[in-house]
């Protein structure tokens, strides 16, 4: 017994040992947000105080030292993130996640990102301001990576740290400009179809502009041949194996004075991007004698991307603009290093790339080029077929300068200012909105805009050998969509079609107007918006678009014909506002019936293959509504019965019929069980979560949402047979910034601050997102410092390496 009793506290001793390291083991690997630091390179102390969300307010005496503080509790937050990011344009996933990434490796060094991105380093001022604040910001990450603890995801894959250097901000920045691209997406998709179907079927898909929808308003102040399938898998592929959000579209607007309660503009901004852990932005505000701003800063990324201080305020959205294009190349027939253009044959340019690979042998391959970008042609096993196909994208063949823009952006003081700084975004486009204490308001579509010869149709592959499909000229800047201080006052972005510029419209893959309609909807008769006010409107969930749609099929449909449950459902939907609160029955039947009535109206002539593909791409969210609304139309009749055409009636309420019979079977017989809540959640994955082992530590969810696709409050999800929505992406971070009172301006992340899962700061903001609330974006240095618990002081020390 006695000998029993030793045993056992000999485990319970170990054990507790054991317990006692792992405590000790998961302390070193925290945050650090108080005590004293030693960094090198700063002149003067640099104080940070840690708000209660965790977010840092940095005072110092001079910018450099700010950026270079800034780069550190950046990083200690952040370090994951930042590596991952960094990896995607420099084919560097395989060595972190092994060769089930080498395709998409493959595929993004073949972009070109890192080239370009090694260019834009060598064209770059050494003696500029931007410059050497970047650099700054990268010492002060790389002491962190250095000094600092080293996150747990680098135990967990067995990656060793390594410093960060300037071309790794433009890497980011590349891959960050590809995810907000759908050309990839949609363009071999439509010829696939075109070629499969012929041009009818495209015309019903509402494939170029519409001229009802509504568009985005300018005003300036007076101050081919068959294609392989496998192009358009291979692309899908490539970005949706990435462990890393993409950028979806965004919401913003930007009201006057005169419609204001207060008489000063107010701001509102929430870009959509895919949800993950960590979150997207990291908030910052740094404070010197010259220089304030309070930041959303991307990882890896210096500059914020949205910013405002007492002065201004900015946002994004995306453009939406079509800026990669496809291009059938005509290969010599005997000589297999040349290609035709309208000059002549010219030589491909022959480039070759390595792969570091986990646990496996490096992977070396080579791929062909032509003056339009490289052949997709055998950069990986998919893409297949004789005719070599080209993708020209725009971040690559132009001019890098979105250093310089963002830096530009960060330090305006005035509209003139902020306006000088944005003909350096070339790619990715962005719209940029604006609103400042003076009263100003503007939006700006800001790219690098060109024109190619009339008729040509950039939505799909298109001749690269004749040279008569190349680019005519470039516009000017003031030629871009863009509205100051419109006399309607207000001015947004949902990425909706802008309006023509330069005598056309200009090619894109913009959203259907459902936000938009709302959004002008919302704005339009109100005068008297404050910060409540724009708080509601941000969190909207109702679609018009939705309910016109519901009635365009209930229209076309015979209800007498219909069972008593089958009518009961229809009266739901007659009745429904088109409104996605989490107890919505009909917001439930409406989205199961739209799958079923995509899935027989398409699926048929396409195949199971292409209707998933393109149910991936925003033309399906913008062909809805038209569909709906058609009498007729070429893909109502069923290719599969050759004996007899089908009409939209059958086609819509086989729809229906297949819904109900799907959420009875889900849900059982009373249609007050089949609420939204038990359809539409959210859950915030993390790389490491996609092990089983590792989910609930690293993944935070599940929730049931509101909301749903393209409402204000957009939290997209994909469609599939499953009947279950599980949000993929959405709003970023909610911020209303409001002149009127710029220190209580407000805002919320959907997870927390850092990405460090040992932090307090993890998950502490992600039941405040789903619930619509907001906390305050602190400026009042005496407030932050009175409220503040945390106080972390970086003094200045000798720099070991000098």
């Amino acid at each position: 017994m006695n000998r029993t009793k030793k045993v056992l506290a000999i485990i319970l001793l170990v054990f507790g040992l054991l317990s006692l390291a792992l405590i000790i083991f998961i302390q070193t690997l925290k945050p650090d947000y108080k005590g004293k630091k030693q960094l090198p390179g700063i002149s003067e102390p640099v104080s940070v105080y840690f708000d209660t969300y965790g977010i840092p307010h940095i005072y110092a005496s001079n910018e450099q030292d700010a950026m270079r503080v800034l780069g550190y509790v950046h990083a200690q937050d952040r370090l994951w993130q930042m590596e991952l990011l960094r990896r995607i344009g420099s084919g560097g996933l395989s060595e972190v996640f092994g060769e089930d990434m080498v395709g998409t490796d493959q595929f993004f060094l073949s972009l070109g990102i890192d080239d370009a991105s090694q260019k834009a380093v060598g064209i770059l001022d050494k003696n500029s301001e931007e410059r050497k604040l970047a650099q700054a910001y990268l010492d002060g990450v790389n002491h962190f990576i250095e000094k600092g603890p080293t996150p747990v995801e680098f135990f967990l894959t067995g990656l060793t740290k390594k410093r960060f250097q300037l071309k790794d901000i433009y890497n980011t920045v590349g891959y960050m400009g590809f995810s907000f691209a759908m050309a990839h997406k949609t363009d071999p998709l439509l010829a696939n179809i075109k070629d499969k179907l012929g041009v009818s079927y495209l015309q019903d898909l509402e494939v170029g502009v519409d001229d009802n929808t509504e568009w985005i308003k300018n005003y300036q102040s007076t101050v081919s041949d068959t294609i392989q399938n496998n192009v358009v898998a291979i692309l899908g592929k490539s970005l949706t194996g990435l462990p890393v959000p993409q950028f979806i579209g965004s919401n913003s607007w930007v009201i006057a004075p005169e419609k204001t309660k207060n008489g000063k503009v107010i701001l509102a901004n929430d870009p959509h991007i895919g949800f993950a852990q960590p979150a997207v932005w990291y908030e910052a505000h740094v404070s010197t004698p010259t220089y304030e701003k309070y930041g959303y800063h991307m990882a890896g990324i210096p500059f914020p991307l949205l910013g405002h201080d007492r002065k201004l305020a900015y946002g994004i959205t995306m453009f939406e603009n079509d800026d990669v294009d496809f291009y059938y190349e005509e290969q010599h027939p005997t000589d297999s290093t040349l290609y035709k253009t309208s000059e002549g044959w010219e030589k491909y340019e022959v480039l070759h790339k390595m792969i570091k690979v986990k646990d496996g042998e490096d992977v070396t391959f080579t791929f062909k080029k032509t003056k339009h970008g490289p052949i997709l042609n055998g950069i990986a096993d998919q893409v297949t077929g004789p005719r070599p196909i080209a993708m020209s994208w725009m971040y690559t063949q132009g001019e890098n300068r979105i250093m310089e823009a963002v830096y530009g952006l960060s330090q305006a003081q005035t509209l003139g200012d902020f306006r000088k700084a944005l003909p350096n975004i070339h790619a990715p486009g962005l719209n940029i909105m604006y609103g400042d204490a003076l009263g100003n308001i503007a939006w700006w579509a800001t790219a690098k805009l060109y024109q190619l010869a009339e008729g040509t149709n950039t939505k799909l592959i298109m001749d690269g050998a004749s040279g008569k499909n190349e680019i005519v000229r470039y516009l000017n800047f003031e030629e871009n969509p863009q509205a100051v201080n419109p006399p309607w006052k207000y001015v947004y972005s949902a990425n909706n079609q802008p309006d023509s510029i330069a005598g056309m419209l200009y090619p894109g893959y913009y959203l259907p107007e459902n936000r938009a309609e709302r959004i002008v909807q919302l704005l339009e008769p109100k005068n008297d918006w404050d910060m409540s006010s724009a708080q509601n409107m941000i969190l909207d969930v109702t679609s018009s678009v939705d309910f016109s749609v519901a009635q365009d099929l209930i229209g076309s449909m015979e209800i007498a014909r219909f069972s008593p449950e089958h009518r009961k459902a229809v009266d739901l939907l007659r009745h429904w506002d088109g409104s996605y609160p989490l107890q919505t029955v009909a917001g439930t039947i409406y989205q199961r019936w739209i799958y079923y009535f995509l899935k027989y109206t398409l699926e048929d002539e396409l195949g199971p293959e292409l209707f998933q593909q393109l149910l991936a791409t925003h033309l399906i969210k913008r062909s809805i509504a038209p569909l709906a609304n058609k009498t007729t139309s070429i893909w109502y009749d069923n290719a599969m019965t050759g004996d007899r055409v089908e009409t939209k009636e059958e086609i819509v309420s086989m729809a229906l019929k297949e819904a109900l019979t799907s959420l009875k079977a889900d849900f059982g017989e009373d249609p007050d069980q089949w609420t939204w809540n038990r359809v539409h959640t959210l859950e915030h994955g993390h790389p490491i979560g996609k092990v089983a082992l590792f989910r609930r530590f690293f993944n935070i969810g599940p929730f049931p949402v509101i909301g749903a696709r393209e409402v204000i409050n957009n939290m997209g999800f994909p469609y599939d047979s499953s009947g279950f929505y599980q949000v993929n992406s959405g709003p970023s971070t909610r911020r209303i910034i409001d002149f009127s009172d710029i220190e209580n301006s407000q805002s919320i992340l959907p997870t927390g601050q850092s990405g460090n899962p040992f932090s307090p700061h993890y998950e502490d903001q992600a039941e405040m997102f789903v619930n619509g609330e907001f906390r305050k974006m602190m400026m009042n240095e005496e407030e932050i410092k009175k409220s503040s618990e945390n106080l972390l002081i970086f003094q200045p020390a000798k720099d070991l390496r000098n």
